[in-house]
């Protein structure tokens, strides 16, 4: 098993969501934003990493969630970013070992309670071949 792509992974998902013209203007984070959650963001958030090692060498399967946060109100906003990362996503490549597929696994949206945030948390399946 390998984690050693863990960094490049993160950073081929940023470069495509900050690169892809759907999303133009919507900040990429790793983190909520100082000041609170007040608009609408893009957040690389937790990440587990399983063994996909087979006899040709190390490999990794990365699942990598994706939450995109909106204080507009209905689902229509953030569901259309949500979109657009998924078509991000596709064609994926690192700057370092060779990914192998990516796959959509789920979405789940939900309001906040307080009803003052939509969020569309999204995973995906990244495999990786060091």
């Amino acid at each position: 098993m390998t984690y050693a792509l863990a960094a490049a992974v993160q950073g081929a998902v940023h470069a495509a969501l900050t690169g892809h013209p759907a999303l133009a203007g919507v900040p990429v984070v790793d983190a909520v934003p100082p000041g609170g959650a007040a608009g609408t963001f893009v957040m690389i958030g937790a990440e587990e990493v399983r063994d996909a090692s087979d006899a040709t060498g190390a490999g990794a399967e990365h699942r990598v969630e994706i939450s995109v946060r909106s204080d507009a109100a209905g689902f229509a906003a953030a569901k259309g970013i949500a979109a657009a990362c998924c078509e991000a996503l596709e064609g994926l490549a690192l700057a370092a070992g060779r990914v192998v597929g990516v796959a959509f696994l789920r979405a789940v949206a939900k309001r906040s309670e307080d009803g003052a945030e939509r969020r569309v948390d999204l995973t995906f399946r990244v495999r990786v071949e060091a």
